[in-house]
């Protein structure tokens, strides 16, 4: 099944863990493509983020986080620090940046932070070139706070 009628019929199954993955119309994001209980995603957006144009279709990885860069939101306010999943294509290597939901699971997004403080310097240079700069350890008490609360 690809990807437009995984839509159609409101869910896909993980690439990754099998589970099956609804969409739901209450969520904020219009097109989800990501597991909430293992993060990964799969390839299936081509030149722009909800285009379902790829033809790679395979599964995405995540390898960190970062914070997406700020942005005013629909009432005039300002957004900052937004966290993103960092994917990667265990295929083609191309990076994609998602957006962390409410229901994505909390030790999971831990875990891609950890694996982004883990990355080499030449993959941080690759990812920094695309403006994604990996979240350091200077960040985790951000990240906690965001994923845990105070």
């Amino acid at each position: 099944m690809n990807a437009k009628e995984e839509e159609k019929n409101r869910g896909f199954v993980c690439i990754n863990c099998g589970k099956w993955v609804p969409i739901s119309p209450f969520t904020k994001t219009l097109n989800r493509n990501h597991c909430p209980h293992c993060l990964w995603s799969k390839h299936v957006d081509s030149a722009i983020a909800g285009d379902r144009m790829s033809v790679c279709n395979t599964g995405m990885k995540p390898i960190g986080l970062n914070f997406k860069n700020s942005r005013t939101d629909k009432w005039g306010g300002e957004v900052q620090n937004e966290l993103m999943l960092i994917h990667q294509c265990i295929r083609c290597q191309k990076i994609s940046i998602n957006r962390v939901l409410a229901e994505d699971n909390s030790s999971e997004i831990i875990r891609a932070y950890e694996e982004g403080l883990k990355l080499d310097g030449e993959m941080k240079k690759k990812l920094g070139i695309n403006n994604i700069n990996v979240l350091s350890e200077e960040n985790r008490e951000e990240v906690e706070t965001q994923i845990f609360g105070n």
